[in-house]
Order: C-alpha cells, then structure tokens, then sequence
C-alpha cells in the first residue's frame, strides 16, 4: 500500500454574515462541532452592497506525520506527495457554480470549539474557547504580520507563501490539492510550531466586493475590504467535516507514493532487435533478511556499491560455472553492473544478455562487493546466488486477446482493522491448456502482470472506498517478483465493521487503456475490543 490517510484533528467555520433579524452579524459565531463545512458569499441581501462571507479552518496532526516519516511508513522528502481531500456535501441551499476556493496556510494557533448552528450562529463564544470571524481563540484576536488585530483569519501571505487553488465548474466537485509543498515545510521543521493548518475561501474576485472608507485594504469593522470583488453571490458550498458520520467522507491529507517494485527474475527476456533497447533491460532485486527481517549489508547502505554478475550454469545446472558473461549494455560490453540500494535491506540493478549460440537453460546471478578490476583485492565476498529462467521474444502471426485467471491465494475472510496485510495475486492465462506431461510434473505458470493496480468498494453500497490510483504517483500499483503480483494493504483505511471487495485491473499498452477484470475478491474488517 502506498497511501495513508491523516484525518483532520479541528476545523471550524467562522462567519461575518448576518443572523435571521438581518441586523446583528454572526461574527462572534462559532460552529467547530457541526458536522459540514461551509463557504460562500452573499452580496446585496441585506442592503444593495452589503458584503457576507464564510470561511473554513482546518489543521492536521503533523506531529503524527513527522513520526510516521521517522519510523519509514511514509518516504523520505522527494518520494512523497500530499493531497489536501475534502467531500462534497449535499445541501438543499443553492449551489454556486464557476468558481475558485483558496487554500492558504494560516499563520497563527486558533482554536476549535464546540458550536453547532450553522444556520441562525447562535454559537457565539464570548470570549470563550473557540474561534470565530473575530478571535482565533478565546479572548485572542486574529493578527496580522505586524501584530494589528484583523477579522477573518489570519493568513501567511508574500513571496515564497505557499498558496493553492482549484476551480469548480458545476460546484458540487470534492475538493483535491496538491499540497505537497506546505507540507513538507511542516515536515522539515524542528517542531509543529507554524503548522496552523490552513484556510479555504472564495479567491478575492469571487468574495463579495466591499469599498472601506477608511482606504484601501482597511477593515471597517468585520467587513474586508475587497475592491476587486463579485457583486454577485456564491452561495452555499458545503464539506463533509471531521465530525461526520461517513467515515469515508471526513477531511483528510493522503500521502501517496509510489512503491512498486518490479523484479522481472520469473520474467528475465534475452536481448533481441524485436524489443526496444528499454525492453531488452532486466531488473533484479535482493531482498537481504536478517533473522525474518530487511537488513542493510554491512558497509553497502545508501552510499555503498553493490555488483552483480551473471553466470551460466553447470552441466545439472545446479551452480555457476565458468567465467563472467558478457552483457550488452548501453556502456558496452561489460561482465559486472552496479547494483543499487532501494531502501532498508533492499538492492536492485538492470542488466541486458545477448544469447549465446545455445541457450542455456539456467542463469546465475552473483552479487557481490567488489568489481573485477579492483586495485587492491583479487577475491570478493559474494552475499547472494540466485537462479534465472531465460526466456526469449517471439514474434506473432496474430493478435494476442489475453484473458486471465486470478486468484488471491492468502486472502482472509476477515481481517482486524489494525492489520496490515501482504497480499499475493496468482495470474495465469486462462486458456492455458497443458499435456498430460506438464500436467503432472509441473505447477501452473504464474504469469506477471507489469501494469496493474487494485481498488477497493464496500459491497453493502458499491462506495469505492479505494478508487484506482493509476496517475504519476501510481498508489495502488501492485509489485512483482518470481512469485507473481503482490501489494500491501493497511486495513485502517477502511471503516470497520463492513465487507470489502479488491477488484484489479490491468493495463492494456496495445489498447492503450486499463481493463478491469471481472473477479472480485471479498473479505470484512472488524474492530475486536479483546
């Protein structure tokens, strides 16, 4: 799995609109318990250029996220993108359509509080605990940059600011940003301090227009000062918030990242002038367990070199033997390549042979520490062997039409909803039809799929619980080794107490499409108190 999800830990809507009397405003209104979030603005309703706005707070457990970077559940800076995800919420108010929301880190600490009542702002804290279109906490007003009390929120703002945007068109589109960035910035800070969450309104253009007075960019009183603004209304965009009862539907940042690994040892494929020279390359991993866990090598950690050199096998093809093969790599002709180290105890190289006169029916890969030239040593430690089954491209004098038989051979029935499970999907063609032969003296081939990714929906509904992560960051991509697909999956990412399905699709290069293949594969998630 290669996606985790941190839930908001407060958020609120603060308002300057006017309560029923349109008379008194809300601004001392407070709603951080309500279920929704809101944003809108109204111009002209209580007189012809009266200016009412809603905005939404909402801050994250960075400490959380820090921790989970240090333990290596979530990558290392760079390997990593965080999206800002917020769902719609159906309401009977009128939707807004064509317009932009704001997302802006907030720049102080405020509060959340307990208010409810979205409609009259019957909430008011007083002075209390909770923040409001007036105070970010109780008794404490928002600030500007140069410490003046401001209404509305305060915001980081200038150069080098982090600021996103997303547009909607019909207005009842989810709310999803990049925000990678901001993030970050928490993330590379020595304590949360500054991490205040962020702010989301209407842009300036589509907030109501107001001309203080008293000049430009001064408040008069609670209402901003927005020369550039709509004398038209946006009225009501509405967000499910972390109060909700949909579990799915709650505010969240996910990181996602891509982790698939693809180990074409079960698929190795001879150099040929039928495939691209990107083709002709295989990728080899090692997976070095210490004890029944990854381990770095000694001494070969993110900075040390690893070499890898291939060997044909002897006459029962049971070990190496001879000297080094030559392989054809785009640097020339070479018999050691340098291995990389992918992440704690895992190293990986890409490799290219040309096949000899006769094909040889095994292969050996060696790896090992030092390269064959070595000023100084004439022997290496080698630290692993491994077995390779060359296989050799084939033209066709049709068309391939592959259909697959899957299955996942250690699915659960039901699994705790804080386990994280390693899932492994079995794939052969399904019109594979073997000789009494093969039948007897050999397994089903296991066929790797290289482009392929899962999702999950709740059967009860069909919610797509975990929709098909197919884009750059590529989080639902499954891996690949000599035993077939595989991917990992943290059952805390769904609600417990329900059955789930995993459907799979494959990506098609010829149709240029993903086809989702019609198996599913059922298990529950269950919460036990013991």
């Amino acid at each position: 799995m290669a996606f985790k999800k941190y839930v908001a830990n407060a958020d609120n809507t603060i308002v300057n609109a006017f309560q029923a009397d349109l008379t008194t405003r809300g601004t001392g209104a407070n709603m951080g318990e309500a279920d929704v979030l809101e944003v809108f603005s109204i111009y002209g309703r209580e007189s012809t250029s009266s200016a009412e706005l809603s905005r939404i707070l909402i801050n994250f457990p960075v400490s959380t996220m820090k921790s989970d970077r240090t333990s290596g559940v979530i990558p290392a800076s760079g390997s990593v993108s965080f999206y800002l995800r917020m769902y719609n919420a159906k309401t009977s108010k009128t939707v807004p359509r064509d317009y932009k929301l704001m997302v802006i880190p907030i720049s102080q600490s405020w509060q959340e509080g307990d208010g409810l009542d979205l409609e009259n702002y019957s909430d008011q804290t007083k002075d209390g605990i909770g923040s409001n279109w007036l105070n970010a906490a109780g008794g404490t007003t928002w600030l500007s940059d140069a410490g003046d009390s401001i209404v509305g929120g305060s915001y980081k703002t200038g150069s080098g600011v982090n600021i996103y945007s997303q547009s909607f068109s019909t207005g009842l589109e989810d709310l999803d940003v990049d925000i990678t960035s901001l993030v970050e910035g928490w993330m590379e800070a020595s304590s949360t301090t500054g991490s205040y969450g962020v702010g989301i309104h209407l842009s300036a253009a589509y907030e109501a227009y107001y001309s203080s007075s008293l000049g430009i960019g001064i408040e008069t009183g609670s209402i901003l000062d927005n020369r550039e603004g709509a004398t038209t209304s946006y009225y009501t965009k509405r967000f499910f918030a972390r109060g909700s009862q949909y579990f799915f539907k709650r505010p969240n940042i996910q990181a996602r990242w891509n982790s698939v690994k693809r180990d074409d040892r079960g698929d190795f494929y001879y150099s040929s002038s039928l495939a691209p020279s990107t083709d002709n390359l295989n990728t080899l991993y090692l997976y070095n367990y210490v004890r029944g866990r990854l381990t770095n090598i000694p001494g070969i950690g993110s900075g040390g070199k690893i070499y890898v050199s291939l060997y044909s096998g002897s006459a029962d093809n049971s070990a190496p033997s001879g000297s080094k093969l030559v392989l054809s790599m785009d640097a020339g002709t070479v018999t050691n390549v340098t291995g990389g180290h992918v992440s704690t105890g895992i190293y990986s190289c890409s490799l290219a042979l040309t096949a000899a006169t006769t094909i040889v029916k095994t292969l050996f890969d060696v790896w090992h520490d030092i390269e064959a030239t070595h000023p100084t040593r004439s022997t290496s430690t080698q630290y692993f062997t491994g077995a390779i089954t060359p296989q050799r491209y084939l033209g066709f004098n049709h068309a391939l039409e592959p259909v697959y038989y899957m299955n996942i051979t250690n699915l659960k029935d039901s699994y705790r909803s804080n386990e994280k499970a390693r899932l492994n999907l079995y794939v052969r063609n399904k019109n594979w039809n073997p000789n009494i032969y093969t039948k007897a003296n050999s397994n089903p081939p296991n066929t790797s799929i290289p482009s392929s990714s899962y999702r999950v929906f709740r059967l009860l509904d069909a919610y797509e619980a975990v929709p098909y992560g197919t884009g750059s960051d590529f989080h639902t991509g499954l891996s690949y080794d000599v035993s077939g697909n595989y991917f990992d999956f943290d059952m805390n990412t769904l609600e417990s107490g329900y059955a789930y399905a995993f459907k799979f699709a494959f990506y098609d290069a010829e149709l240029k499409s993903w086809l989702e293949q019609d198996q599913a594969f059922k298990f529950r998630v269950e919460s036990y108190e013991y």
